[in-house]
């Protein structure tokens, strides 16, 4: 019997360098999107895929991630006193209730492979979730919700997936899949960051995961990887022969914030995707390319 996913890995202990100075003293997770942070958006989409139980494994310069969740009395009252209901009631949608949310210490960056089993404590013996909120997937039925429905009729371990350029697939943990025609394919093999012309295949691993819990124990004592870090792929691997892992292609386009260009294309776009903001950026982007700025 398949139990049901209830409880999700946020790993957000990266010091965000690639978006240095602004990550000095903002945590990269907490940069806005619009109007929203990176880390609401992964909240959201967890939420949407009935997920109650949130952890996240952090670091020192944390406070401020943590602070977002937690109740604002004082801003509260003055939009209630203001009648600004619209924003009150968005406002709350930031706040996780007590005992919904857990905060873990990843002391040492040693991969997500490590960051993931900091929290191995709290999963018990349930399958988990692991959310990666620099990838931003925008979507109908949220990406994490297409998986557990997916999850339902396969068990085992479960990857998100999707299509990258071959000359990309060294920047990803690339799936060597039993097909390539199905949404869901059972692998038959992994590999992290694999050397140009050496991929199995050109279907890239993506922030969203649906992991056994057999998958802790795997990363318990597991030796460096690719890059020198702790890979959650080579752990994910060992399950192959085991209760399986399915590689699952989801619908929607993933951006990946992690990156600037990957956040300015993501900005634009859910911009663009909100009524009250598309046709005066929609005008401007029209303009700023007549002008061939």
């Amino acid at each position: 019997m398949k139990r049901t996913v209830t409880k999700a890995i946020f790993p957000v202990a990266g010091l965000g360098t690639r978006f240095l100075p602004a990550t000095k003293s903002v945590p990269k997770e907490i940069m806005t999107l619009v109007d929203r942070p990176l880390i609401q958006y992964a909240i959201d989409e967890a939420r949407a895929a009935g997920i109650k139980e949130f952890i996240f494994v952090t670091s020192r310069g944390k406070s401020a991630l943590e602070d977002y969740f937690d109740d604002s009395p004082i801003l509260e009252q003055e939009l209630r006193k203001k009648k600004k209901l619209d924003l009150l009631e968005e406002l709350k949608r930031t706040t996780m209730d007590s005992g919904q949310i857990a905060y873990i210490r990843q002391h040492r960056a040693k991969g997500l492979g490590h960051a993931v089993a900091c929290a191995r404590r709290m999963i018990h013996n349930e399958p988990f979730a692991v959310i990666l909120p620099d990838d931003v997937i925008a979507a109908e039925t949220s990406c994490l919700a297409q998986m557990i429905e997916a999850y339902a009729e396969t068990g085992g371990s479960m990857v998100a997936a999707m299509e990258v350029a071959p000359d990309r697939t060294s920047s990803y943990g690339i799936l060597d899949v039993d097909s390539t025609d199905s949404q869901t394919s059972r692998v038959r093999g992994m590999v992290e960051k694999p050397e140009a012309g050496t991929a199995p295949s050109n279907l890239a691993v993506i922030g969203r995961y649906i992991l056994s819990p057999k998958v802790m124990k795997h990363l318990t004592g597991l030796g460096a990887g690719a890059g020198g870090e702790i890979q959650l792929t080579d752990a994910i691997a060992r399950e192959i022969d085991g209760d399986g892992v399915y590689g699952f292609r989801f619908e929607g386009q993933r951006y990946d914030c992690g990156s600037k260009a990957g956040f300015l294309q993501a900005t634009v776009a859910f911009g663009l995707a909100r009524p009250d903001l598309r046709d005066e950026l929609s005008a401007f982007l029209s303009d700023l390319s007549l002008s061939g700025t």
